[in-house]
């Protein structure tokens, strides 16, 4: 660590090379010279350049009149990780060749450089995300395993895109980050949006630009992609400052040469050194003091379980009750060594006023949910799980455990849990909106739902998913995606939750078989619901039929009367398939949509709900989809569950038979009752 902090401040001492030219845009539409728009630009780049040693590294102004023809409005953003004087040399390097060299007279000119981009023009362009005019570098050299080599690109921008946009508005949308792809290849990746975009418009303009990575670049060692608004980058060489957290320099180190540059002194490298090397010591010594008293607690612990293990031998052959407390015993005493943050019953009872009707949310799967107010002022979701619950200490510790692993910012947060006597409850962030079903099948909230609104929920539940499939440190399969797992914040934002059916996966492990069918009929792919088969397709499945829940405002089992038997599945592929898939499409978002995401996501949601397991689209796959204009999506194929309407006569007969076993295994139309122990035929 030490010598990666003197080899940073080595590097810093050195003088940055100059700026490295990338590209530039300069519009057909040109000013006169000498004229009121000439000298109002000059006075732009000559703002742009003065205000350049700003920390923050981007900066945007207007001048002229508002009104006039002659308003310019101008800006430039450096790279992150940049130095003030880099970002200095840039800017001024920039604004002098734009005028100089590149672009004499146009009225609207973005020039791209490494280190900085300049952007000025005669039409307002603050907060706006704007993806053309673009370019892109691609290296020369193609990676021989491409296919692993794009999943180690796909989720190092992932996590990407959740670093920059979660910047508060104003501050740095920038993020970095290396992952090694072999023993010898190193892989360095970047993303950066201007700092005036909002959060979702840096989102997308970043995924639109990852999305277009295939299509300039496929399989290039390196590769640039540059936008107005955002730009997307990686190498397997280093091109960015990795800047290690330092204290700042004691006052009186940093000394200036007669031409006013700054450099660091060797005292300063000392002392930098020398406070590094006590912070090192102090770190491992509060390291050890914490180890030996967690090893005391837990040696407490285990002497506790041994009395309590030879006092129940000691007594007579326990009844089978017994024995089931003594195991809720055990795995209570395996829960509370696990560091996890422990609710007190009293505290939990008083924080949502003794559990009271007036503070319940809602009623789940395994118990009721309550609203608390901790002293503090905190609110949290209560999950007290009923005593005649079928969720055990086996599940409840499932969901415990895995939980209070994730973290995304579209899976709901585990605050903490509660386990006294029989009480067992399960603490979570609170989500104010409640679950997704609450607006989308009432009539009169789901107007609540505008097609932003619906689209963000459903990319964000496809990014949680994708969490959990390949991006947290455990492959973990749902099993219960549906609606009413689906909470919404006050932003209605997504957020997947219920994880007490949810399974783990190991290394390489794809899929895996029970005989206790959990999850919600409506919800489960074949394979699943007749033969107990479950993996990651299965959760791709039942989030195709959320799609085409969110899309058509109807439950799965809405199509179902007594003049048809087609459910929400085969209507909406008959609609794809005869070109009126708008037809199923809400009433309430006639007025207002997207028909390119609309279609888009029909698509998708199509895909997802295939017969096959093997021709549904992975979770990754499915976030490119929907952060891409440009990729062709293949055709889908019939769904699974197809059922026909009684008027329908022309289908072939071949497809006919496969539907009728299927359909005669798993009725679609059932009640949207969470199942959790069922033995199929």
């Amino acid at each position: 660590m030490i010598i990666l902090v003197i080899l940073s401040l080595l590097s810093s001492i050195i003088s940055e090379a100059a700026p490295t030219y990338q590209s530039h845009y300069c519009s057909d539409e040109t000013f006169t010279p000498n004229s009121t728009y000439q000298s109002n630009l000059n006075l732009l780049l000559s703002s742009l350049s003065s205000n350049s040693s700003i920390e923050s590294g981007f900066y945007n102004t207007t001048v002229g009149q508002n009104s006039s023809n002659n308003t310019i409005y101008g800006l430039f953003l450096c790279r992150g990780d940049l130095t003030t004087n880099v970002c200095q040399d840039c800017v001024a390097t920039a604004a002098k060749n734009t005028v100089q060299q590149y672009c004499k007279r146009g009225r609207e000119v973005i020039i791209w450089y490494n280190e900085c981009m300049l952007r000025y023009s005669d039409e307002y362009l603050f907060s706006i995300m704007d993806e053309a005019p673009r370019d892109y570098k691609c290296d020369s050299t193609i990676i021989a395993e491409l296919d692993p080599f794009n999943k180690l690109l796909a989720n190092m921008f992932d996590d990407l895109v959740t670093q920059a946009e979660s910047a508060q508005l104003g501050a740095k949308m920038f993020a970095t980050k290396e992952a090694n792809f072999s023993a010898s290849l190193t892989l360095y990746s970047l993303v950066q949006c201007t700092p005036d975009l909002s959060s979702f418009d840096c989102n997308k303009c970043l995924r639109g630009a990852i999305a277009n990575l295939p299509s300039y670049c496929s399989g290039k060692l390196g590769a640039m992609i540059l936008y107005p608004s955002c730009n997307v980058r990686y190498d397997v060489h280093p091109f960015y400052r990795i800047i290690p957290s330092l204290p700042p320099a004691p006052p009186g180190l940093v000394t200036r040469t007669n031409n006013g540059k700054r450099h660091s002194s060797s005292v300063r490298i000392i002392v930098i050194v020398t406070f590094i090397a006590v912070s090192v010591v102090l770190l491992t010594m509060v390291y050890c003091f914490r180890r030996m008293k967690l090893k005391q607690k837990c040696k407490a612990r285990e002497e506790d379980g041994n009395k309590h293990f030879n006092s129940n031998n000691a007594l007579s052959p326990m009844t089978l009750k017994q024995k089931y407390k003594a195991k809720e015993e055990d795995a209570a005493m395996e829960i509370t060594a696990v560091e996890c943050l422990i609710f007190d019953f009293a505290t939990l009872k008083a924080a949502t006023n003794k559990f009271s009707d007036d503070n319940k949310l809602g009623r789940g799967g395994f118990g009721e949910v309550y609203k608390g107010t901790l002293l503090g002022g905190q609110e949290i979701a209560v999950k007290r799980l009923s005593r005649s619950s079928r969720q055990g200490v086996e599940e409840f510790k499932n969901e415990v455990g895995l939980v209070a692993k994730l973290q995304h910012r579209n899976l709901v947060t585990l605050l903490g849990f509660c386990l006294e006597g029989e009480e067992k409850i399960l603490v979570y962030e609170y989500v104010p909106n409640k679950s997704l079903d609450y607006f989308l099948f009432d009539p009169k909230k789901q107007r609540l739902l505008d097609w932003s609104s619906r689209y963000r929920i459903i990319c964000g539940i496809a990014r949680g998913i994708l969490y959990l499939h390949e991006d947290s440190r455990l492959r973990i399969i749902h099993r219960d995606l549906k609606a009413g797992n689906i909470l919404l914040d006050e932003d209605m934002n997504p957020k997947v939750s219920d994880f007490g059916m949810a399974r783990i996966f190991g290394i390489g492990q794809t899929q895996d078989n029970t005989h206790k069918i959990a999850g919600t009929y409506g919800y489960m792919p074949p394979e699943y619901a007749i033969g107990g088969l479950y993996s990651m397709k299965s959760d791709v499945y039942s989030f195709g039929v959320l799609i085409l829940e969110i899309l058509s405002g109807k439950r799965n089992r809405s199509f179902s009367t007594s003049s048809t038997t087609e459910n929400l599945l085969s209507y909406a592929w008959k609609q794809w398939r005869d070109g009126t898939f708008l037809e199923l499409l809400d009433p309430t978002l006639r007025d207002c949509y997207s028909r390119d995401e609309v279609k888009r996501c029909f698509h998708i949601g199509l895909q997802c709900v295939q017969e096959s397991s093997i021709e549904r689209p992975t979770m990754a796959s499915i976030v490119l989809m929907l952060n891409s204009n440009s990729l062709t999506l293949p055709a889908p194929q019939r769904p699974a569950f197809f059922l026909y309407s009684t008027t329908e006569t022309n289908m072939p007969t071949k497809e006919l038979g496969s539907d009728q076993s299927t359909s005669k295994g798993m009725p679609s139309s059932v009640n949207e009752a969470s199942i959790t122990k069922a033995y199929p035929r």
